[in-house]
């Protein structure tokens, strides 16, 4: 009876611990999915030509990928008491261990990168902003304006970095996006007291650490995790072999 009981919160506590595995694994595998995804994800649109943001979203995917079919052989062998799954589990939790290592390592050496890209194409984007030779460049520009908008901010700095574009009609004029404007179109012609004086760079910093931070926490639980599993694996398995060799 004591034996039985002893099986019984094993498996509890390795299928809690595996839930949240399998939570995490989603969370991350989303995560990545609709950074990758999302048409209005200005990194990914604006890294059409470098593809470091791209590959690091595809491996957030496929190692959140991997986390949840883990987690679904794990929940076979403990359920099962499959002996060899559950050595199977335990040597595939430990590489992934040392592939979250390796994600946490390229996120945070990776991290100033991504941020120099985006915020070097920024200042691209704004020089190039309403020309009439690059008609293939009209997603980027209408993200850019989705985010002036939404974060009521102008330019990079602040509005005066507009200055720089020549394809305006005169030097004053900013983008409608910068305004509290309602006209579909690439510039207007806006007193300073309706325009937003205050640069998009600390507002999108903001949101770029914020969500470079809950991606390294995502990270970090799903090593705790695994670290927790793999001990706890390795202990029912023994328990299930001394229980076989005492029930010969």
């Amino acid at each position: 009876m004591l034996r039985k009981n002893k099986t019984l919160i094993f498996k509890y506590f390795l299928n809690l611990i595996n839930g949240a595995f399998l939570v995490l694994g989603l969370l991350l595998m989303g995560f990545g999915a609709w950074l990758l995804l999302d048409r209005n994800n200005f990194f990914t649109a604006l890294d059409e030509n470098n593809h470091l943001i791209a590959y690091i979203f595809r491996i957030l995917i496929g190692t959140g990928s991997a986390s949840v079919l883990l987690c679904l052989l794990g929940y076979l062998g403990i359920h099962n008491e499959i002996r060899w799954l559950l050595i199977l589990y335990a040597v595939l939790l430990m590489w992934a261990f040392g592939v979250q290592v390796v994600l946490s390592a390229l996120i945070l050496t990776k991290k100033e990168e991504v941020h120099q890209i985006w915020h070097d194409k920024i200042d691209s984007v704004i020089s190039e902003y309403g020309s009439k030779d690059l008609p293939e460049d009209i997603p980027k520009w209408t993200i850019l304006n989705a985010l002036q908008k939404r974060l009521q901010c102008c330019g990079q700095k602040n509005y005066t970095d507009w200055m720089k574009n020549k394809n305006k009609e005169n030097s004053e004029q900013v983008p409608c996006s910068c305004t509290n404007s309602t006209l579909r179109k690439w510039f207007c012609d806006e007193p300073l007291n309706a325009t937003y004086l205050e640069g998009c760079e600390n507002k999108i910093n903001t949101w770029y650490h914020t969500n470079a931070l809950t991606l390294i926490g995502i990270n970090f639980g799903l090593l705790a995790s695994e670290v927790l599993q793999f001990s706890l694996t390795v202990s029912f398995f023994r328990h299930i072999k001394n229980r076989i060799y005492a029930e010969k």
